[in-house]
């Protein structure tokens, strides 16, 4: 996927989810994201990525306990490649997702005051009224079986702010 020619499709919502380092929570979320809008048959009216706020991974797969973690609960995400996110495509995404209040703050100072940029950047959890806090945790430097928990608390929060905007995707 070239993000900067998928921008130009402007009859596609375009949702990008952003964490630190592109190979943990946000492939999670992309990767959820996407099978939800093929299940309900409207993959072609979206635009999914993910990148994260750091250079450090940039070209990476995603995490190998990210890829078990997803694999376990019948997702693929083999082929994600990490990005760092681009100050420009505050411009080409309609939603702009954070999973936590530091990659929020740095999404927003990206948008330097721009109210139209800054409408459309958004935590999660904000979607999931019942969450118990406004971060989804970052599993790097956790035990394995935790991105087993945190896929599941992403995947409650992603099929909550699917279910919000598919009503919009209807042909």
């Amino acid at each position: 996927m070239t993000i900067d020619r998928d921008f130009a499709d402007a009859t596609r919502f375009r949702v990008c989810f952003v964490c630190t380092g592109n190979i943990c929570r946000s492939p999670m979320a992309q990767v959820v994201f996407a099978h939800l809008a093929k299940q309900h048959g409207v993959a072609d009216r979206l635009l999914v990525a993910s990148a994260g706020i750091s250079e450090y991974h940039v070209g990476e797969t995603a995490d190998p306990r990210t890829l078990a973690a997803l694999a376990d609960a019948g997702y693929d995400a083999v082929d994600h490649r990490a990005k760092q996110f681009q100050p420009e495509w505050l411009d080409g995404f309609d939603l702009v997702i954070a999973f936590d209040r530091s990659q929020e703050r740095a999404l927003r100072s990206l948008a330097r005051g721009d109210e139209e940029q800054l409408s459309k950047i958004r935590l999660l959890l904000a979607f999931d009224p019942d969450a118990t806090g406004p971060d989804v945790p970052d599993p790097y430097y956790s035990e394995d079986a935790f991105f087993g928990t945190v896929l599941h608390q992403i995947e409650t929060a992603v099929g909550r702010l699917f279910r919000q905007i598919q009503p919009a995707m209807r042909p």
